[in-house]
């Protein structure tokens, strides 16, 4: 092909197909050359300055010592002393100081979003919307109250509320009868619910745990605070354990909450994360503005 090449004194190969197309052989240009050995000298300076090569388990360190460890260390460096001035602040108050001071109810909501997210979404849901059969925090019904100093004692403590089963203890038909009743309670704002359901709610000892009125208060004070142990109220339309209704309430009256010994018992255990060492006083305060943030005041 090279010796029949129609393109005499043209610097190409010699390789032409479809009569005019070509393999030229020209040299790169030169601002390509350039840039090529420009690169070439940037890799064996940036090798020379920094980690670049791995020898066993770690590269090799470059004259300049630097890493992205102690770069990531530098900048948390930064930001704690940025937030030291907040943290201090609010290491000497109370969580309603807190909340009494806009700015840095601020500050201590977005501290308190990321702790959260790593220890209440996975049952509370992301926005405190309550993930199936938690607790919801962003409405205003709390089994144990929704202050500050309630809910810092839920975090702190933890929860473990109790509900006898009453499978042996009631007929089939007075199940029937209290659980048609929490129905017609929770539609009604309590302000229905049949004579019977009412009869047996008060013989049965209920009012021990849900009060006189079944709204989960066993004394109310005249401020308007409210002695309860965690039962429900049963007035709402809020119901602990999903989906609700007839079965939901038939299901809890005859297994109970947290016994053992019984497969079918409801479970709902808040854990303790001052105990455990999970938390600190000062992440706990803070989580307890957020959730207060989120529903409370009740």
């Amino acid at each position: 092909m090279a010796d029949d090449n129609p393109f005499p004194g043209e610097n190409n190969t010699g390789h032409v197909w479809d009569d005019n197309l070509r393999e030229l052989d020209n040299p790169p240009p030169r601002w390509w050359m350039l840039g090529l050995w420009a690169s070439l000298l940037f890799v064996v300076g940036y090798s020379v300055l920094y980690p670049t090569w791995p020898v066993g388990q770690e590269p090799t360190p470059g004259v300049l010592g630097w890493s992205q460890m102690q770069e990531y260390a530098r900048g948390v460096e930064q930001i704690e002393a940025k937030r030291a001035e907040f943290e201090d602040q609010i290491s000497g108050m109370t969580a309603n100081e807190i909340l009494a001071d806009p700015g840095l109810t601020q500050y201590t909501l977005a501290s308190a979003k990321v702790l959260f997210g790593d220890n209440c979404s996975a049952c509370h849901g992301s926005g405190g919307q309550g993930n199936p059969n938690y607790p919801v925090l962003a409405d205003d019904d709390w089994l144990y109250g929704g202050k500050t100093e309630k809910i810092a004692e839920s975090i702190t403590l933890g929860r473990q509320g109790a509900m006898t089963a009453h499978q042996t203890i009631l007929t089939e038909a007075e199940v029937d009868i209290l659980s048609n009743w929490v129905v017609e309670m929770s539609e009604t704002a309590g302000k229905g619910g049949s004579e019977a359901g009412w009869t047996l709610f008060r013989t049965k000892g209920c009012t021990a745990c849900h009060g006189q009125k079944a709204n989960g208060a066993i004394v109310e004070l005249p401020n308007g605070d409210v002695i309860t142990i965690g039962a429900a109220n049963l007035t709402d339309s809020i119901w602990r354990f999903e989906p609700g209704g007839y079965e939901s309430a038939r299901h809890t009256i005859l297994y109970g909450v947290n016994l053992s010994g019984i497969a079918e018992t409801r479970n709902a255990v808040m854990p303790a994360f001052s105990e455990t060492g999970k938390l600190s006083e000062q992440e706990i305060k803070k989580l307890v503005v957020y959730v207060y943030s989120l529903g409370g005041g009740q």
